[in-house]
């Protein structure tokens, strides 16, 4: 079963699609592949080698704009495949702040001074 891109982003309330999301590879979850079975060793092993590896101490955060997850049923043999969208955002900084980061630059008119945004 699947379903077509344009299927998908018409669910969707908002979507975030743009082609910078492509310009790097997807970061690569495996789930339930450590099972001794050699079959399941070896689709691990093919999907662990369809993308670089990631050195997590110098990876760029703002690099990682995909998120692959590929998660294997024991029961049914079958593999499940979720393909994420993820943004960084900034976490404990003021709203006014916050937009200013994600270059989104907020009304200031009722303002006297930029400290008041802060």
């Amino acid at each position: 079963q699947y379903s077509l891109i344009k299927d998908v982003v018409s669910s969707l309330k908002r979507h975030r699609m743009h082609e910078q999301q492509f310009t790097h590879h997807p970061l690569l979850v495996l789930s339930n592949f450590g099972l001794q079975q050699i079959h399941v060793k070896l689709m691990a092993s093919m999907f662990q080698h369809m993308f670089p590896s990631i050195n997590v101490h110098k990876v760029n955060l703002n690099s990682i704009k995909r998120c692959l997850l590929v998660s294997f049923d024991t029961e049914t043999q079958l593999l499940h495949f979720r393909h994420y969208s993820v943004k960084v955002v900034p976490v404990g900084v003021s709203k006014g702040l916050k937009k200013l980061l994600q270059e989104k630059f907020p009304n200031m008119s009722r303002l006297e001074d930029i400290s008041e945004l802060l």
